[in-house]
């Protein structure tokens, strides 16, 4: 089996801020009743004065304005499922597994697209709250430990956040340049570990870049 972190890893740039935007070109009246406020929130976010928990519940609000997210996610894919690294297409395999932060709503499409496994972040539409941890860091080597503990051929990611996962499966891949380019983990020792450490304690904003 394989495992892929999604966004900056398969996929250029990051689905949930490329739909927020898509959300905001196809109902204008976004702009105002949530765009400033969550611009307001990344700043607060950004400067401390708010937890990450509080700053993804505000930013994920767009999902629960939309009356017609079934259509427009399907609409978003069909003109960026293109997005998706060719690298990863020529090897793609039906037992991958796709584990990412983003929420299940905006994955979910194109990993049956993709006709691949997946596990995101749990986000309640109708509430407009998380229903599970989100799916990042160490909580991705802690769902595939939950799991059995399957065996791990190569696991792919943007980030030295998911060095936790990377440490679970038999070898490790970085991906850069915009998810064009596949590199061997770095070599764990005590420079790279703060950075990962930095990168985890950072939080989501590593993915919002």
């Amino acid at each position: 089996m394989n495992v892929y972190d999604f966004d900056g890893t398969i996929f250029h740039p990051n689905s949930s801020m490329l739909f927020a935007f898509w959300c905001m070109q196809h109902h204008p009246k976004l702009l105002v009743t949530y765009f400033p406020m969550a611009l307001k929130n990344l700043v607060l976010y950004k400067t401390g004065k708010i937890p990450e928990y509080l700053f993804l519940r505000r930013f994920f609000r767009y999902l629960c304005m939309l009356e017609d997210f079934d259509s427009q996610i399907e609409r978003f894919w069909d003109k960026y499922e293109k997005n998706i690294s060719a690298w990863y297409l020529k090897q793609k395999r039906p037992d991958d597994l796709i584990l990412s932060a983003s929420p299940t709503c905006i994955i979910e499409p194109i990993a049956k697209r993709l006709g691949v496994n997946f596990m995101a972040t749990e986000f309640d539409l109708e509430y407009g709250v998380f229903t599970n941890n989100l799916m990042y860091a160490k909580e991705k080597s802690r769902y595939i430990i939950d799991h059995g503990f399957p065996v791990i051929d190569n696991f792919y990611s943007d980030s030295l956040s998911d060095t936790p996962l990377a440490l679970c499966a038999e070898k490790a891949h970085l991906v850069t340049n915009k998810a064009s380019t596949v590199t061997d983990w770095p070599e764990i020792n005590a420079d790279s570990i703060k950075k990962v450490n930095r990168k985890i304690n950072t939080g989501w904003n590593i993915h919002l870049k």
